[in-house]
């Protein structure tokens, strides 16, 4: 294996989700690409690094000062969630039609991350004019903990706090679910 194969393996294993494997079969693809595909793939890395940014508004990616989400939906319903990533997967689903505010993170005092390590300050600097605020963190430890301390945060100021449904995922078997998915699917049981 030549040095230069083993550098490139190398900074591909540093992807999230990409074992050694992987990051060698990236590093061959890269050897049988074309010296304009080479380059282009460069040039894609280096566009993506020096012109995405965070939307002054909600934080989510950008190429420009304010996201499209921000600059074209009404403002009265904020979705908060952890990663922009987050964003991507509630678009997906074409089911809200507000902003979003992504947090960059969540509470986890096991890690030393607190309130003011993520984009709480943020949030509340937003709330004017809002009527509802969605939590959509994670189900786990660390965004149910963000989820409580910004609900805590929110509520005193007269704005309707929810939370994100959680429960059975659809297609799956009641019999493998654990039993904080099985008690979150009976709390947010809706009427037929």
């Amino acid at each position: 294996m030549t040095a230069s194969i083993n550098k490139l393996a190398h900074k591909f294993s540093k992807l999230p989700g990409v074992g050694a494997k992987t990051a060698m079969r990236y590093a061959y693809a890269v050897i049988g690409m074309s010296n304009s595909d080479v380059e282009e793939f460069r040039e894609a890395l280096a566009d993506v690094k020096n012109n995405v940014k965070y939307c002054a508004k909600c934080g989510n990616f950008t190429e420009t000062e304010v996201c499209e989400i921000c600059a074209k939906r009404a403002s009265d319903v904020i979705c908060v969630v952890t990663y922009p990533k987050d964003v991507v997967a509630m678009e997906k689903s074409h089911s809200f039609r507000g902003v979003y505010h992504v947090l960059h993170g969540t509470i986890s005092p096991l890690e030393g991350r607190g309130a003011d390590d993520i984009r709480v300050k943020e949030l509340l600097a937003r709330l004017s004019g809002v009527n509802e605020v969605i939590l959509a963190t994670n189900p786990d430890v660390e965004g149910e903990a963000t989820a409580m301390y910004i609900a805590r945060l929110i509520k005193p100021l007269g704005i309707k706090v929810s939370r994100i449904a959680q429960g059975i995922s659809m297609g799956s078997d009641i019999e493998y679910a654990d039993e904080v998915t099985l008690s979150r699917a009976i709390e947010s049981r809706v009427e037929m």
